[in-house]
């Protein structure tokens, strides 16, 4: 009973862990390029008293044997880098990237990546994110420009107001062999590491890597009925893991109650 009680605390802290990577979800439904979380479940060692195929007196073979659990632990918390819907903005300098890769930007001195497109011009004409942060490799817009043009394939092109190309340059995107492997740092913003291998730049619409789309955002792909209804699951199961300790003090009680 003693057994039950802590198997059934890790089930609520297990259950707790989802909850809050649930709240996170929906807390992020709305943030441009968010990907959704998920959290993935083991179920810890056994307690095992007969052993599968151990030997009866009888001279036979236990077929199933007893084996005790011990409860349940979150192993790990998976980024979902599933596409989300778009959003038509009419504004050139929004970008989206229809398939696999990330832009790179230059964050105090380090180099992130993201799939936030929300991109803007600061003041010394250089093409920046809402934080201020350049994107890479830098491209600088000549005053005298009207209009900015940004193809499938990455091709940035500044025009006069006469249709006169004022400057051109080149928008990569980097694709890594596990993205799931990223480490998350806010601001819709990822760091490579160990686990995520070596970012591969390459061209947008070649190979693996996905275009982009001038005038579009990627928005959330955040499924707000999905993440009710595990709200719900994940409610439920820590409901029934509290009554299971209930139940384990109950029998508990009944047991030091036949002490006189």
């Amino acid at each position: 009973m003693i057994r039950a009680m802590w198997t059934s605390a890790t089930g609520m802290n297990a259950q707790e862990m989802m909850l809050n990577t649930i709240a996170n979800n929906l807390a992020n439904v709305n943030t441009t390029s968010f990907k959704k979380s998920r959290v993935d479940f083991e179920d810890l060692f056994y307690a095992t008293y007969t052993g599968k195929g151990s030997q009866t007196e009888a001279g036979g073979t236990v077929p199933v044997g007893i084996e005790v659990g011990m409860g349940v632990r979150p192993v790990a918390i998976q980024k979902i880098f599933t596409q989300g819907d778009y959003l038509e903005t009419d504004n050139n300098l929004d970008l989206s990237i229809e398939g696999n890769g990330f832009f790179l930007v230059l964050s105090d001195g380090d180099e992130v990546y993201t799939r936030d497109g929300a991109f803007k011009i600061d003041s010394e004409g250089y093409i920046v994110n809402s934080r201020g942060e350049r994107l890479q490799p830098e491209f600088s817009v000549p005053q005298e420009t009207a209009t900015i043009e940004v193809s499938k394939s990455g091709v940035i092109t500044c025009l006069s107001n006469g249709g006169d190309t004022l400057a051109t340059g080149n928008i990569p995107v980097y694709i890594f062999p596990n993205p799931a492997g990223l480490q998350s740092l806010g601001m819709n913003q990822y760091a490579a590491t160990p686990a995520s291998g070596d970012a591969i730049e390459g061209t947008p619409g070649t190979d693996n890597f996905g275009t982009i789309s001038s005038g579009y955002l990627e928005m959330s792909n955040v499924d707000a009925v999905e993440e009710m209804v595990n709200m719900i699951a994940a409610q439920r199961a820590y409901e029934l893991n509290s009554k299971a300790i209930t139940a384990s003090d109950e029998m508990l009680q009944t047991v030091t109650g036949l002490v006189r």
